[in-house]
């Protein structure tokens, strides 16, 4: 069976994208598991040497190196991409010898909800060089950017079905990508 990890890129309570997340795993709930980027403390390399890599970071990396494929779903902000997932990916290539069997190859997709009219068009962009320099296959045949997702999604809740429909073809189709 087919696994995807699916993590939202914002950490905020009713956050539209961890509402795509939510509903795509509880669309596929064989194939998407949603993992998770709270509580990933800022990136210190000292804290690294001192500590370890933090126990969050690690079930993160596991829960991505053990799945068929990773499915990102990022806000945008000011043009680019939430400094907490940028920093998440960056502890998750912590240490450095662990991004082969972490990211190298790794189907990813990803989408993005946002309040205004252009959907997460640069964010999605701006991933593309980081997922490049990990090795990742990123999946072009589908994108799915969410404008205006005030009025789509409600308290943390997909409630628009076009949309719905929209992730349900866009989620069904990573997981055949990803030898579903």
């Amino acid at each position: 069976m087919t696994r995807i990890v699916a993590i939202s890129g914002s950490l905020r309570k009713h956050s539209f994208n961890t509402a795509l997340v939510n509903s795509a795993a509880k669309m596929f709930p064989d194939n998407v598991r949603v993992g998770t980027i709270a509580g990933i403390p800022p990136f210190n390399e000292d804290l690294e040497d001192s500590e370890g890599i933090p126990d969050v970071v690690a079930r993160l990396k596991n829960e991505i190196a053990q799945a068929d494929g990773l499915l990102i779903s990022t806000p945008e902000y000011n043009n680019g991409v939430p400094g907490v997932l940028k920093n998440a990916i960056d502890w998750a290539t912590r240490p450095f010898r662990d991004v082969p069997k972490v990211f190298h190859g790794k189907p990813v997709a990803v989408i993005g909800a946002s309040p205004g009219g252009f959907g997460t068009t640069l964010a999605q962009t701006a991933l593309l060089p980081v997922l490049r320099t990990l090795k990742t296959d990123p999946w072009f045949a589908g994108r799915l950017m969410v404008s205006h997702a005030g009025e789509k999604i409600e308290e943390g809740v997909l409630q628009d079905e076009e949309t719905r429909e929209r992730l349900e073809k866009f989620v069904g189709g990573f997981i055949e990508y990803c030898g579903g």
